[in-house]
This record gives structure tokens, sequence and C-alpha cells, in this order.
């Protein structure tokens, strides 16, 4: 009885075939690295002995793979841990220098679109290293070439056969047709600097200057984030990457990108905040005989309602506000600019009467605005007598800071405003000393210290104590001082929080 006979090519379909990894090409040769990567972060080599049999070899490489897809994991994970551009360029720096292979490099952030920011960014190279490195002329140097050799996006049909001209009216066609997302450009490898043909001169100079020999750059661009910029790493001897290392950069490089097109979206995104919270506060302070101002204001990521005033006023006299509105965010910074528009108002009409002015916009706030509620200070300030009339509304008190006495002002307790039917309270009487700052501030300086109530008004009258008597004439230096003091660290832009605003006067 005859055996059945297999049908097709037995040898092909029984042969073993490689397995397809997520995320890495399995016709990629895996050749050993020879350089140490990233500390915990260890490059798999594959076996170097060509006649394994064939299942051990399968399963080498497998291995390889599955190292591999770890070390990417590692590292985009260290990289999506990072929330500023600066921190994701020198993350992104380090891991691509153990991928390639290299010790030192360099990174470009200049977008596309001209709307910034742009940085540069260094590893293994100083700052005069950096410089140097900028004199080479872009066109000679391998990242500017890929700065400025990334085509824009092109329209559809672009590069392609002339066809029939499309008719009006049809979806895809006319001017809110959708574009082509741009083309990516290749890497760029200078293998070695001193025999690459069509390098200036001047880039061999500085090669031999700063000792590296070869050099290995990348696009920071996908074709849905457009061009971010580029990264160049450098070798010190002739070298450049296999092709597994450029798979792997490649891939990194990819997800490197669309992470820094997300910060720079919320970086954009801040900076606009700030921008529109400095255009609605004063632009300059105004300079008033018998009184010398000087105002510090530190915004957060979200841009809180925290805002000051320092306005003349009739007959010589000064009006000084600050306060707050709830909330952050675009609505809080429309609320606090209307705030303060009309406490201008209010004051210049009746600020000779603090009480009167924080009366009416007490009523404007609740008719116009119920869901919200605001704290405020405003100050009737004479300087050629050295008087101050306030009132508060549920805003912490001043603090006069002089060379024989640091105290608050003691004022009324009050509620904010928009927390009560009508609003009222006592005003406060004051005449500072000669050389004495009065310091007026919003709640945002206490709370960022972040100690309980009693103990930051503590810290805060210990750091106004401690100002040095060389700087009590300059109200600028005064503030430095309490807000070094009160916050050594400064206002981490990357936590949320409350603005913080101190205005100093000092009285001659």
């Amino acid at each position: 009885m005859a055996s059945n006979a297999p049908v097709g090519k037995p040898t092909d379909m029984s042969s073993p075939r490689l397995p397809k990894v997520a995320g890495i090409d399995s016709t990629v040769p895996a050749p050993p690295h020879t350089v140490a990567p990233l500390p915990g972060v260890p490059l798999a080599a594959p076996p170097s002995d060509a006649a394994l049999p064939p299942g051990v070899l399968i399963q080498d490489r497998l291995a390889s793979w599955v190292s591999d897809l770890t070390t990417l994991h590692e590292l985009t994970e260290r990289l999506i841990k990072t929330d500023s551009l600066d921190g994701a360029l020198r993350e992104m720096l380090g891991a691509g220098a153990a991928l390639v292979g290299a010790r030192r490099g360099m990174a470009v952030l200049e977008p596309a679109d001209g709307l910034g920011p742009t940085s540069t960014i260094g590893l293994g190279l100083a700052h005069a290293d950096l410089g140097t490195i900028e004199t080479v002329p872009r066109g000679s140097g391998s990242y500017g070439r890929l700065l400025d050799g990334l085509p824009e996006a092109e329209p559809p049909g672009a590069g392609l056969p002339d066809a029939d001209p499309p008719e009006a009216g049809l979806p895809g066609n006319g001017p809110t047709a959708p574009r082509r997302p741009a083309r990516v450009p290749e890497p760029i490898a200078i293998r070695d600097v001193r025999t690459e043909e069509g390098l200036d001169p001047r880039h061999r100079e500085v090669a031999a200057r700063l000792g590296y020999a070869a050099s290995y750059a990348l696009p920071l661009a996908t074709e849905e984030a457009g061009r971010l910029g580029a990264a160049v790493w450098l070798y010190d001897e002739p070298a450049e990457p296999d092709e597994r290392r450029r798979h792997l950069i490649g891939l990194y490089g990819r997800f490197a990108t669309e992470h820094l097109a997300r910060l720079l979206q919320v970086e954009r995104a801040r900076a606009r905040v700030a921008t529109v919270a400095e255009e609605l506060l004063p632009s300059r302070l105004p300079r008033v005989p018998g009184v010398r101002l000087a105002v510090r204001h530190l915004t957060g990521p979200q841009g809180g309602g925290d805002w000051y005033d320092a306005l003349p006023l009739p007959e010589g006299a000064l009006g000084l506000a600050v306060g707050s509105v709830s909330g952050t965010g675009p609505s809080a910074l429309a609320a606090m600019g209307r705030l303060r528009a009309s406490l201008r108002a209010y004051a210049v009409m009746e600020g000779e009467d603090p009480v009167a002015v924080l009366s009416d916009l007490e009523l404007l706030l609740r008719l116009t605005e119920p869901a919200r509620s605001a704290t405020a200070l405003f100050a009737y300030a004479e300087p050629a007598q050295r008087r101050i009339v306030l009132a508060g509304a549920g805003h912490a008190p001043p603090l006069v800071v002089g060379d024989h006495r640091t105290e608050f002002v003691e004022t009324s307790l009050s509620a904010p405003l928009g927390m009560l039917t009508c609003w009222e309270a006592p005003s406060v009487e004051l005449s500072p000393a000669p050389g004495e700052t009065v310091l007026l501030y919003t709640d945002g300086l206490l709370r960022r210290t972040g100690d309980a109530t009693d103990r930051a008004f503590a810290r805060l009258h210990a750091a106004a104590s401690s100002v040095p008597r060389a700087d009590r004439s300059d109200p600028g230096a005064v503030a430095d001082h309490v807000l070094r003091t009160l916050l050594p660290g400064g206002l981490d832009p990357a936590v949320e929080g409350e603005d913080v605003v101190l205005l100093a006067a000092r009285f001659e």
C-alpha cells in the first residue's frame, strides 16, 4: 500500500520559522556590541558561534530579542517619568548613548514651526564645547542638515503623475483638504570625520579639538509630530552603529519624539498662561514721591488668580492692593482681570475710604459671579504724611519691617468677598516710620511653605526679622530675602499650587 506523499515542499513547510516579536524586526541580525550599556540595562549579546544547531540559534536569537524589548521597556519607562523638556532631553541623550555605543552627545530642540522654545543640551560636553560645535556651518554638521533638511508637509497628490483636475466641491479638494504628514529624514552617520567627503574644514578642525572621530545623528521627528530637533552622538574613534543598534535607537527615538511633543505642548500652554497673567497685571510700578515700590510675582503651572496693583491717586496719594480669586486656569485669570479692573475704578472714585472700595467690589462679585469668592486687601497711602488706611476681606494682615520693629498690622477678622450677603469691616490706620517697609502678600506665600497657618506666619515673621540691615533700604532686596528664606528652592513650576505675590512699599 503506497504511503501518502506530502503536498508541496516538505522542507519549507517543516523548517522552523523565527517568531515575530512586536516592535522588533526579526530579520535584523544581532551582532555583538562592544560598548557598555546603561547601568542596570544590559544589551544582550547574541551568540558568536555560527555553527550552532538551528534550534539553539533560534533560542539565542529569541532571547536576544526579548532582552532588547526589556531594554527598550526600561529606557522608555525612565523617559516617561520626566516632566520637563530639559529632563527629557537629558534622559534621551543618556539612553541613546548606550544604545548606539557612544560616550558623548548633544541634543538640539528646535521645533519646525518656529514657535519655540529652543535649547541645546550636552552629554559629556561642557558649555564651551557646545559653543565650539555650533561654530561648524550647519550645512556641514549632521545634526544641522537634519534640522534644515526636513521637508514640510506636502498637499495630497504632490509628486504623483498629473491627472484630471479635481472637481470643485468634492471631498478632499480645495484649501481645507488634509495635508500629508511631513516625511522624516534618515539618520546621518559619519564614520570617520577625517576621511568623510564633503565636510567643511571647520568641521574637521572642531572634531580634532574636541577629540571625536565619528558621529551618528538622529532626527527627533515623526510624521505626526513633525520636526522637533535632532540628537547627535560622538565617537572617540572611527565607528558607526551596526544595523541592530540603528534599529533599537530608531524605535527609541520615535517614542522619545512623541514624548517630547507632549511636553512641548504642556510647556507652551504654561507659557501662554503666564503671559496672559502678566499682561493682566501692571507692566510697571508707579513712581510716587516719598515711597519706593517693589513686587515679586511667582506663578504656578496652571496660573492662579493672585494679583496685585499700585496706582497713583489724586493729591499725591497711592493705592496698594493684593488679592486672589478662587480657582486656577484661564477662568480664574479672567475673573482676576475683571476684579482688578473694577477695584481700580472704585479706588479712583473713593479710594480714601478702603471699606467703601471693598464693599463695592463685594456687590459686583456677588451680582456678576455668584459662584466665585475672592480675598482682597486695599490700602490708601499718603506717602508725604506716611499715613496708610487699609481694609481687608479675608486676607492676611500686612507686615511692617523696620530697624526697630517687625510686626503684623492688627486688622479685624472678615470673611472673603462673595461669602456674605453684605460685606463691611472697619478699616485700620497706621503710620510707618521713616525707612520702614510695609509688606503686602497673598495667602499663596504662606501655603507654599507647606506648614500649618500659625507656623507659616511665624516663619514669615522670622524671615522678615532676619533681613540684613544693609538690605533694608531696598524694598526689592527685602522681598527677595523673605522669598529665599521661606521658599529656599523657589517655586517649582511643575508643582500644583497657588501663586505667590509679595508687594513691598518702603516709606522715606
